[in-house]
């Protein structure tokens, strides 16, 4: 039960995920979480760094969808000026959004990886879901206060797992 929150992989941010190191594992598509992930959650718009992670993508031609539990004034706001899919209310860790997303790419559950910083929605519902997940460290210290509640839970979560030796990488 508590492997369905072990995430495949860490990385210690967006920037680390490279289109060769996903082109190795035959993967064709992304599915990324918006706030904390990208940017700071209170970050409206896309930072020039961001901007030119989305441009390497698509020029090696690694489609990018943005799958985020937010509404849909604070997603479109971020996506659309990038031309970036995205799907608001996701209702993560529920399923239906990644199908979604994968059907809107056209890929296959195996050619698309999921990535976001939080454990009990994108790192389960990528693992419930079959597909593969990236973890991401926060982009801000801060949260919203549904978050705060979500960050608690994790860290004991986290905790449990480096007592099981299941992960090493520090916080």
């Amino acid at each position: 039960m508590l492997n369905d929150f072990l995430p495949d992989q860490h990385v210690k941010n967006i920037f680390e995920i490279t289109p060769e190191a996903l082109k190795e594992k035959g993967i064709k598509g992304i599915i990324t979480d918006l706030d904390n992930t990208l940017v700071e959650w209170d970050r409206p718009l896309a930072t020039p760094r961001i901007i030119e992670w989305f441009e390497e993508m698509k020029r090696n031609k690694i489609k990018v969808t943005i799958v985020s539990n937010n509404k849909e004034g604070r997603v479109k706001a971020f996506s659309a000026p990038l031309n970036i899919p995205f799907i608001f209310a996701a209702r993560k860790p529920m399923g239906r959004a990644f199908k979604k997303a994968i059907l809107q790419m056209d890929i296959k559950k195996e050619e698309a990886v999921v990535i976001g910083d939080q454990l009990l929605t994108d790192v389960l519902g990528g693992n419930r879901s079959g597909f593969h997940t990236i973890l991401v460290v926060p982009v801000a210290q801060t949260d919203g206060f549904f978050t705060k509640i979500n960050r608690t839970i994790e860290r004991r979560i986290l905790n449990w797992f480096r007592k099981k030796g299941k992960i090493t990488w520090e916080d």
